[in-house]
């Protein structure tokens, strides 16, 4: 199992923006120094606590400080931006990646960015289909392009001037472009499947029940299968919220302290969820009773915490419950303790994985 890194950076309110991005920044910069794999970054516009508004232009600032870690938009809200504004940002990103970026893209949640850009009562998931399709023609395709759809059209027609290159759109890097990802949100997810179909892969959400993670694989495999591909759980990524300490006491303090960042995190989307109407995504079966959802249920069944032996058995119990999947994606929190936040990465990746692994091994030889 690969050892990942996603974040939606969720700060407390009050707390200076600078420092925040800063933190993060610094974040990267540790998993990059730890042989993370990947990283996953992503943006929200309209909100307060969710303060990277744009994970391109973060990860264009962090580029030429990271060395091996391949780094992914987690994701880009397709319906918010015009796609040959994508098309272009993200190509260039790849190119200042050495071709390290993978693409991570959403239809976008957030309720208040869709407000803001004026997409609130549209079909977003359809906005996002026709966008992505056009970033892969415009990628594809040579100018002047005319890509016309319902939402936008793209053309350099009138002004095409081919021997100085006006009119042209730049190309990433990997070709014919970065690797897909898209992130799952939801119990047995119709998305997966299409997007499996496609060749790409999911990411599924620190915010789910392990019942949920676990109905992504069926629908992956048969996304795969409709797109004439071997369903492989190594590209099956999965993120989950854990913290590592020296010892019991300090892990558990800071992970269910009321006012830490583990329960502010879990707040704040509960808070987002429950408003807008998807509190069943924090359920642990279909039939669930509403008033049966708390924030303290929420706590308890999602955030891994404890020393690294405690997180190692409580992951390879979590793969066991979930079907195995090939990268985790450690779920970056606010450092409201720099040191214990830091730390917590390092025992991850020094003590906590080497334990997994070899737990993993462990039951694959027993299985033969």
């Amino acid at each position: 199992m690969n050892l990942g890194f996603f974040t939606m950076p969720i700060h407390p309110l009050g707390k200076d923006w600078q420092r925040s991005l800063r933190e993060d920044r610094e974040a990267f910069l540790l998993a990059d120094e730890l042989a993370f794999t990947e990283f996953f970054l992503g943006e929200q516009v309209a909100d307060q606590a969710e303060n990277i508004n744009s994970c391109i232009a973060f990860l264009a600032w962090i580029a030429a400080a990271t060395k091996q870690i391949r780094l992914g938009t987690g994701t880009i809200n397709m319906p918010n931006t015009h796609p040959a504004t994508i098309a272009a940002s993200v190509a260039m990103l790849d190119h200042m990646l050495d071709g390290r970026l993978i693409l991570g893209i959403s239809p976008g949640g957030l309720l208040s960015d869709a407000e803001l850009f004026g997409n609130l009562d549209a079909n977003r998931n359809e906005m996002f289909l026709e966008a992505i399709n056009q970033v892969l023609a415009i990628w594809a395709g040579e100018p002047p392009y005319d890509l016309q759809g319902k939402y936008w059209n793209i053309s350099t027609q009138k002004t095409l001037i081919p021997e100085i290159g006006q009119g042209y759109i730049a190309r990433p890097l990997q070709r014919p472009h970065p690797p897909i990802v898209v992130t799952a949100v939801a119990p047995f997810s119709k998305g997966v499947t299409e997007a499996a179909a496609r060749g790409w892969d999911p990411i599924s959400a620190n915010f789910l029940m392990p019942a949920w993670v676990k109905s992504h694989w069926p629908r992956y495999v048969e996304g795969c299968e409709r797109g004439g591909r071997a369903a492989d759980s190594a590209n099956w990524r999965v993120a989950k919220s854990v913290f590592v300490a020296k010892d019991a006491a300090t892990a558990k303090a800071y992970a269910t302290d009321p006012n830490g960042p583990y329960v502010y995190y879990y707040r704040s989307l509960f808070t987002k969820l429950k408003r807008n109407g998807r509190i069943e995504l924090f359920k642990t079966r279909r039939d669930q009773p509403d008033d049966e959802v708390t924030l303290e249920m929420v706590c308890d069944r999602l955030i891994i915490y404890g020393t690294p032996d405690s997180v190692a058995d409580q992951l390879l119990a979590f793969q066991d419950e979930v079907g195995a999947f090939g990268t985790l994606l450690y779920a970056g929190k606010d450092w409201k303790d720099r040191e214990l936040g830091r730390q917590s990465m390092i025992l991850m990746a020094e003590q906590v994985m080497p334990r997994v692994n070899a737990g993993t091994s462990k039951q694959s030889s027993a299985a033969e």
